[in-house]
């Protein structure tokens, strides 16, 4: 009888041992899918392509829509596609008045091309751009970032981007 029982505990022992075995195996797999899974999503949402920044963007002021394209060497552009007031005073389109260069003067503000040379980067940046401000007739060094799908920070500067402005963009038709 006492050896009948030493076995049962035996093979008891033995089951315990090979079921937190099986435990820890079952454990570590359901961690290692859920790591994964979490990589796979952070990176979904972390990562976007270049064309991300293509569309429709309003000025953080308001005053102005312009439309981010893309042109055959791979570089974004942007240019103003609708005013908030497209006439002056007179009644009369407005025009690229502050620019320095005198037959700019006369160009419109309709259609006028206001970002350009954008290289993407990676990681929602697009860089080494321009960035020419037609209410002071000023040509800025530019960088892009894409904030999350609806918005852009757009950061003009001087010589390095510590002394700039930063002004935020958002898109006119949403993406979800």
């Amino acid at each position: 009888m006492q050896l009948e029982i030493e076995k049962g505990f035996l093979k008891l022992a033995r089951n315990t041992k090979k079921n937190k075995s099986m435990r820890i195996t079952s454990i570590s797999v359901l961690v290692l899918t859920i790591f994964s899974l979490a990589v796979s999503i952070a990176s979904a949402f972390s990562s976007t392509d270049a064309d991300a920044i293509l569309g429709v963007w309003l000025s953080g002021s308001g005053k102005a829509r312009i439309k981010i394209y893309k042109d055959s060497e791979n570089k974004y552009h942007g240019k103003i596609v609708w005013l908030r007031d497209p006439k002056n005073e007179a009644g009369i389109e407005k025009l690229d008045k502050n620019n320095p260069d005198e037959v700019k003067k006369k160009r419109p503000l309709m259609g006028l091309q206001n970002l350009r040379n954008f290289i993407y980067e990676g990681e929602n940046k697009w860089v080494d751009g321009q960035i020419y401000d037609p209410e002071n007739g000023s040509d800025y060094s530019c960088k892009i970032e894409l904030v999350d799908n609806n918005t852009l920070e757009v950061r003009g500067f001087i010589g390095i981007s510590l002394f700039g402005r930063t002004d935020v963009w958002k898109r006119q038709v949403l993406k979800k």
